[in-house]
């Protein structure tokens, strides 16, 4: 997994701050190898003159992926180099690139055009600020501090990156966005000068200063990660040693999302975020198993605790048999204690929100939902009202986003395959409709197990109260404490079961699932009457939005309910 860092950066820096800085950037690489280790550092940049160069130069020096996203093509970009050094540097540099995104045209709005205030060029560079703020994790900006109104400069990218408004681009910015917290706001300061009469940095601001920026806390000393952004991408750094620490559990070559075949070219960012999918969901179904296995675990070792404890109470026992009591609940909490420390819970829903957004990512990609000339990421608010520590989520999903290819529309044939393979029916026991039809059908029983055993241990626990209260005198002293036992131990299974029950949330899920069945059945029969190709994706596009909104509604539920050693006491 990558950890993606964004570039802006003045074009005109100083011949005596160059070598500083490039001391700068070359401790805030150091610095993040050292904090993350599992994860491999990437840099995203358009390679101006400059501060680009500079950044790019630093990175190849320590072994750091180049990713090289170029405003226009090449052969019109290289007009906008003032000098045949600068020139020959990019070329050498987009050579060493690992990958290199070429933008499409940007889209111009009328107004804009209209008023002649913004020239098509500087649309295609606003726009590759776009682009690197929205698939990076961390923005490094060697900047002066100054807010001028260049567009597409440093600044307005700075600006975006904390606010997510660019002039010029508001038809590819979610409304809903403006409101809420960014996670993606995260920043990285150089203050530097520029080659320039009025060049010295903002006042308050002195040159080689380093800080950290974010739009909620402002700035912060470069040693000092905020907090919030730290466990972010702490939950990104476990992300990728789970993955390293589990590899073996993924079969190679293991179909998933295509095993159906489509007779198609299936595009490489299909295929990079099917092999994402299959990580998360590998992961989500290993710390799945952990989690059930430790709620059951606790909960027999409650039913066995409440045994020995009415057994000692009702039969003349050894004292030794508390030491038995204190042994089951000791392992007990070092089982939760076990389970809280690696974070099993927090994993599996992690991981299991993960994979079903990857899902809806695969096919909204291949299906052409996602607007192909959008250099915006299109996935912004999903969990995005959560937790910004969940916002790691986010940052795997733009990692996916990246390698989707810019100004290339997806095949319309590839439109039947998604509804047939994600949509799916019932009948065929394929897809998602015939997936929550069974997840309905599965919780309904085990809810209905759930309160069948609570009313028999009812029912039984008034039998033995009868029995005792009208044959007494018929019973051994034997007979009537082994009732007495089953009085206490009945009542204490069917509050176990229950309390299991309350922890998988089968009420609130059968009826989660069954919301999403309908959801998917309707869209069925929407796709099924002779619509258009525009109309099917028009209405994948809100059938992935349910997905979305479910998986947030279902990471929440879930979040609320972690497995805890109260259950044992």
């Amino acid at each position: 997994m990558n950890l993606s860092i964004g570039v802006t950066g003045h074009r005109d820096l100083p011949e005596q701050e160059k070598h500083h800085l490039e001391s700068r950037v070359r401790a805030f690489f150091t610095d993040l190898a050292k904090r993350y280790p599992s994860l491999r550092l990437q840099v995203l940049s358009p390679l101006a003159e400059g501060s680009d160069q500079l950044v790019a130069r630093v990175a190849k020096e320590q072994g750091i992926d180049l990713v090289a996203v170029l405003p226009m093509a090449q052969e019109e970009y290289e007009k906008d180099f003032d000098s045949a050094e600068s020139l020959a540097e990019f070329r050498a540099l987009l050579e060493s690139a690992q990958q290199v995104i070429s933008l499409p045209d940007a889209p111009r709005q009328e107004d804009l055009a209209s008023s002649g205030n913004i020239s098509s060029r500087e649309l295609q560079y606003a726009q590759a600020g776009l682009f690197v703020s929205n698939h990076c994790q961390i923005l490094l900006c060697l900047w002066d501090g100054k807010a001028n109104g260049a567009v597409g400069g440093t600044a307005q990218v700075v600006r975006y990156h904390l606010t997510a408004v660019m002039e010029g681009f508001e038809e590819q910015q979610s409304s809903a966005h403006l409101l809420a917290d960014n996670e993606n706001d995260l920043a990285y300061h150089i203050v530097c000068s520029r080659n320039r009469p009025d060049g010295a940095p903002e006042p308050g601001f002195k040159p080689l200063d380093c800080f950290w920026l974010t739009s909620q806390l402002g700035r912060s000393a470069a040693a000092e990660l905020p907090a919030e952004y730290a466990l972010m991408l702490d939950r990104l750094e476990q992300f990728e040693e789970d993955r390293q620490r589990h590899a073996r559990h993924h079969v190679a070559g293991k179909v998933l999302l295509l095993d159906t075949p489509a007779g198609l070219e299936v595009p490489d960012s299909a295929l990079f975020t099917e092999r994402l999918f299959g990580i998360a969901d590998t992961l989500a179904v290993h710390f799945q198993k952990r989690v059930n296995r430790s709620i059951f675990a606790i909960y027999t070792m409650a039913i066995l605790m409440g045994l020995v404890f009415i057994i000692y109470t009702e039969y003349s026992v050894p004292q030794s048999v508390l030491w038995g009591f204190l042994a089951l609940f000791f392992a007990g909490v070092a089982l939760h204690t076990t389970g809280s420390k690696r974070q099993w819970h927090r994993k599996y829903l992690d991981y299991r929100a993960l994979a079903e957004a990857l899902r809806v990512q695969f096919y909204w990609n291949l299906s052409g939902v996602v607007e192909t000339r959008s250099v915006a990421f299109a996935y912004e608010n999903f969990l995005q009202k959560q937790d910004v520590e969940l916002g790691w989520i986010r940052h795997v999903m733009r990692a996916a986003s990246m390698q989707r290819a810019r100004g290339k529309e997806s095949e319309p044939a590839w439109v039947p395959w998604v509804i047939r393979d994600w949509v799916g029916d019932p009948a065929s026991g394929g897809g998602q409709l015939a997936y929550y039809s069974r997840k309905e059908a599965h919780n309904s029983i085990s809810l209905r197990r759930t309160e069948f055993l609570g009313t028999v241990c009812l029912w039984a626990g008034i039998a033995v109260t009868f029995i005792l209260a009208l044959a007494t005198d018929l019973l051994s002293s034997e007979q009537q404490q082994f009732l007495l036992v089953l009085m206490g131990l009945l009542p204490l299974i069917a509050g176990v079961r229950d309390a299991i029950s309350h922890r998988r949330a089968e009420k609130e899920l059968i009826k989660q699932y069954r919301f999403m069945a309908r959801i998917f059945s309707n869209a069925r029969r929407l796709l099924d009457g002779k619509a258009s190709l525009a109309f099917q994706r028009r209405v994948l596009k809100a059938l992935g939005e349910a997905a979305l909104e479910e998986g947030a509604e279902w990471i929440l539920m879930h979040r609320s309910r972690p497995l805890e050693h109260q259950g044992l006491v």
